[in-house]
Order: structure tokens, then sequence, then C-alpha cells
């Protein structure tokens, strides 16, 4: 059924078996509660609502979001503030680059909110981070997953030239929804973002959410859309209404069909599907290396 045609507050879909999970607990889980807390970072995994913080904090690793936790577009899936966000914290690449050391992390996950307040989109604050983290740990390898910064492509190319081994760009849905599901971005400026990646050398990767009313149809279509523009990774997961007044679940899709999407995927040449109910962007980012 299409968002348009839903009532946010009455749908209501009982969510099965197959999204369960199991609450954090661990060592490993407190360790890196325990750093996050005291250096007052702001991770997705918390920001997002992630239902796979248990596994990954339990393994000691987790994806650290920077430029504070409030964002300057207000998207219908998600869990993250939005609003007018306090200034950028010059001091938080060294933040980020302390505890990555610390947490002795090989491969780290870096993502932000959007930052449309301010000239550079927060690029050069990107660029100083991923700096500061070779300069500290120059055995991990870095994943960044970045907004569209408006379209504005001087300052993507701040991302491009300190070369992360991955950089995600999230299509996050079909072009149909992209107006509601993202308002203030568009679908085509997401796959130029790609395109201009890819062209500037980066290994890519995406990811789209299943179950806001899409068809199959379309998530065939979106899926050729990102192979255009020679994206390597995407990752395909279930969408999750994280508060009633967040975009109602218009279908919980089975296991098997997300299955099928990455054989699908894999024949169209994707170097890498991730899929799966409880799948997102950063999950098993680890692997995505190649």
């Amino acid at each position: 059924m299409p968002i348009e045609n839903q009532d946010k507050e009455k749908v209501k879909i009982k969510k099965p078996k197959w999204l369960r999970v199991k609450l954090p607990t661990g060592e490993n889980y407190k360790k890196v509660r325990t750093l996050v807390d005291q250096h007052k970072l702001h991770t997705i995994c918390e920001s997002g609502s992630c239902p796979n913080m248990g596994e990954c904090w339990g393994a000691g690793t987790a994806t650290f979001m920077i430029l504070g936790n409030i964002c300057t577009r207000s998207c219908g899936f998600c869990a993250v503030k939005t609003g007018k966000p306090l200034p950028a914290d010059l001091e938080e690449p060294m933040k980020i680059a302390d505890s990555v050391l610390k947490m002795g992390v090989k491969h780290a996950v870096i993502t932000s909110v959007d930052r449309d307040d301010l000239p550079d989109g927060g690029s050069l604050i990107w660029a100083e981070t991923v700096r500061a983290v070779r300069k500290i740990s120059p055995e991990t390898t870095m994943e960044t997953l970045i907004p569209d910064f408006g379209g504005k492509w001087e300052n993507l190319q701040n991302i491009i030239d300190v070369a992360p081994e991955i950089v995600s760009h999230n299509l996050e849905t079909v072009r149909r929804l992209t107006k509601e599901v993202r308002i203030q971005a568009k679908y085509d400026r997401s796959l130029e973002v790609l395109f201009r990646l890819k062209k500037g050398g980066m290994k890519t990767k995406s990811g789209i959410m299943l179950g806001l009313g899409e068809t199959h149809e379309e998530i065939i279509e979106t899926l050729e859309d990102l192979r255009s523009v020679q994206v390597d990774i995407v990752t395909l997961g279930q969408y999750l209404q994280p508060t009633p007044k967040h975009l109602p679940v218009a279908e919980f899709v089975t296991p098997q069909r997300f299955k099928e999407y990455k054989e699908i995927g894999l024949k169209m040449g994707f170097k890498y599907v991730e899929s799966g109910p409880l799948v997102r962007s950063s999950y098993h980012a680890e692997k995505h290396l190649f």
C-alpha cells in the first residue's frame, strides 16, 4: 500500500518473529558504552535506534556520528533529532580518532547528520576526521557514510581528496517515495553523488529500506539505477518505524524475499550485497573491504 494512502496514526502492523533482537549485554558492550559516554560521542547506533546495537557493540565496534546529533533535515523515516544544530566542534576529529585508538577499531564507520546550515556542509570536519584517524591509527580502514552536501560538488570533493577506503551514500528508497521519505533530498542528486564518487576513484556503497510501500518492480529499478552509476556494494534492510510520529511500516518483508534480492543484486554485478530484515548500512561493514 503506498504511503500516501495510509493513515499514519491508525496503520499498525504486528512485528513478525524474525525481527526480534537480543538486548545488549556482555563485557565488550559495557566497555563501548562507557567509552561513548565518557567522550560524549554521538553514535548512529543510538540516535538511529539501530536493532543491531547489541551485536555490534558486543563485538567492540560502533558507528560514530559526527557534526552533532541534530539534523537540519526532517526525513520521515529517521529517528535523529531535527532542528537548529549547535556550532561544529572543531575538536571532534581528534575525539573520534582517540576513541578509535582506545577501542582498537580495525575498520571504523563514520556518518553524520546533514548540516545544510554550514557553507561547506560539514565536509571540512569530515576530511579532518579521516586525517586524524589515519594519523593516530594508520592501520585502521574507514567507511564514510556521507550526506549529499546539497549538491555542492566542491564539498563532495573534500571527501574524495582524503580517499576513505569505502564511501557510502544511501538512496534509502525508490524514486516514487523519495519526496515523502527523504523530504529535502532528491533521488537523482543522490545518484549523481555516487557517480561523482566513482569518477573520483572511490569504492562506493549505498543502501535502501524495504517495507515503505514500494513494489518489487521499483526495487529492481532502484538496484539497476545504482548499478548504472557503478555502485560496488548495496545493503537492503527492513524499515522499522522509530516512533508513532514517523512513517508507518507498510509491509514486513520476509527473509526469503531478502534472500531473493541478494541473488538478484549479485547477478546484476554488485560486488557485495548485504540483504536481510535487520541489515543496516554499517552492518558487517568490515566484510565489505575487498
